[in-house]
């Protein structure tokens, strides 16, 4: 099939999957009030990789029809800054908000494909083999993929993971003349509605956890048994100008439930295979993931960034000094994080089986401050903002012949009309005060680890190459002594005499 269309895609969305939302089974993710506007938006990410193609597309490596870069299984450090040109495109699309397009999960499985070694321990050739025939069907089909990963929270006090066999966290059942059948739930599957595929692997190790726990799959979305209870919708279904971003980039967040569902043989790539699960992610996924996560986060920064910069120009406060310093506090998260994958991306090196990644180091210490930097950046844009992010004249009273004269005499900006001050105040508003503003708060807290447990900061210490560090500490700690004169001492004695 290679590389999709928008109308490709929505036809895909076309199935028996069994999705809830607010209490109502949705019988067309297309059509459905909560659903629709993020479902077009997604179509046209699926037609910017045509539009862009140059950036965004590639040829298939056996077949030679066209793929998205995303599918690209780097073997250089020019690989990855040519697969940075078509993540951007991307994430400039949605501005950064959409943390699950496809091209997540295409980079993720074109890492795991990359290093099927990983996969292949403890007698896992058969899983690993399942898993590189699946990434070349995800890219030549142009899957759209969602995963979820996290265990359910029942109780922390026992761990994130499963302590021994838990029978409320995925597990397998029995084996099947197909395949195996399993049970049980997980979270988070963001873009499970608008996904053709569910993704089950592992998200971090599972050290006291039984054998049963350890699975990964792919299996499509209306596989029988498979629910999906999505959270609240934060969408509005209205024209752009009152809702530039909540009308179209609503991703979505789902519970799911296994009620039994069999799972192919052919699409199991670990079986109750504890050793091969907790070795998977301990090299090489961080460093390959995590370009495309930081890509999209220093976009979204980006954005940030102008739109506060206009509403400051728009009402004249640019000027100020406390404005000025909330503005430089902005540019300077950009600054960093377009350091880092700088940093990251040129100093890429091989990290097995002739895969390439970016150094993890400069990522991992930007993705640990994004929980603490996106929340600041909401604020700074609410203060900047203040009462003018509520005096936003509706599209409707704009278009009132007796109100648009007086609106647009007192509440114009400098150099804009009453209509672009409102467009404009209108957008950070769906940015920092929806509830999609919220919704997108809350996913950069916890955005691939839990900033309120600290975690990120604390697996990054953990990996962190301390050499140099030590090395000019011990400087001054063995520094040599003689007969306890310090040198400068010495030198001075020399020079009297």
């Amino acid at each position: 099939m290679a590389a999709r269309t928008g109308e490709q895609f929505l036809r895909g969305l076309k199935d028996d999957r069994e999705v809830w939302v607010g209490g109502e089974r949705v019988r067309s993710i297309v059509d459905h009030p909560a659903l629709s506007g993020a479902a077009q938006a997604l179509a046209e990410v699926f037609d910017l990789q045509h539009r862009h193609a140059d950036d965004c597309l590639m040829p298939d490596p056996e077949t030679g029809e066209p793929i998205n870069i995303s599918h690209m299984i780097p073997k250089s450090r020019e690989d990855l800054l040519r697969r940075h040109r078509g993540l951007e495109r991307v994430a400039e699309f949605s501005v950064g908000l959409m943390g699950r397009t496809p091209d997540y999960m295409n980079v993720t499985y074109a890492g795991f494909a990359g290093r099927r070694d990983e996969w292949s321990v403890n007698g896992g050739e058969e899983g690993a083999d399942n898993l590189v025939r699946y990434q070349k069907k995800l890219a030549r089909e142009d899957i759209s993929l969602t995963h979820t990963i996290v265990h359910s929270t029942v109780d922390l006090a026992k761990g994130k993971y499963p302590v021994g066999f838990d029978p409320v966290q995925l597990h397998k059942v029995e084996n099947t003349s197909g395949g195996i059948l399993v049970r049980g739930s997980r979270v988070l599957a963001t873009l499970a509605p608008f996904a053709d595929e569910l993704a089950v692997y592992p998200g971090g190790m599972m050290p006291n956890a039984a054998d049963v726990h350890a699975l990964s799959f792919c299996i499509p979305m209306d596989t029988p048994g498979l629910k999906f209870i999505c959270r609240d919708s934060v969408a509005v279904n209205t024209n752009r100008f009152e809702h530039p971003l909540s009308s179209r980039f609503d991703e979505q967040d789902a519970f799911v439930i296994f009620d039994d569902v069999e799972v192919p043989r052919e699409r199991l790539f670990i079986d109750a295979n504890l050793e091969a699960y907790n070795t998977v992610m301990k090299t090489s996924w961080w460093r390959n993931i995590l370009q495309q996560t930081m890509i999209r986060a220093q976009t979204k920064l980006e954005f940030a960034w102008g739109m506060a910069t206009r509403m400051a120009e728009t009402i004249n406060s640019a000027s100020q000094p406390a404005t000025q310093q909330m503005l430089g506090e902005i540019s300077m998260y950009v600054e960093f994080a377009r350091a880092s994958i700088y940093a990251a991306e040129h100093a890429a090196s091989e990290v097995g089986n002739g895969l390439w990644a970016c150094d993890g180091r400069p990522l991992g210490a930007l993705r640990a401050a994004l929980p603490v930097w996106f929340p600041r950046v909401n604020e700074i844009i609410r203060l900047i903002g203040s009462h003018n992010l509520l005096t936003t004249p509706a599209r409707g009273a704009l278009e009132d012949e007796a109100l648009r004269p007086l609106i647009d005499k007192y509440l114009r900006g400098v150099g804009v009309d009453a209509e672009a001050r409102s467009r404009l105040f209108r957008l950070a508003w769906d940015f920092t005060g929806t509830a999609l503003g919220s919704r997108n708060e809350q996913y950069e807290r916890f955005y691939l680890g839990s900033s309120g447990r600290n975690l990120i900061a604390a697996q990054l210490l953990a990996l962190a190459d301390r050499g140099r560090a030590n090395r000019l500490l011990d400087r001054f700690l063995q520094e040599e002594w003689d007969n306890g004169q310090d040198i400068a001492d010495r030198r001075v004695a020399s020079a009297a005499s």
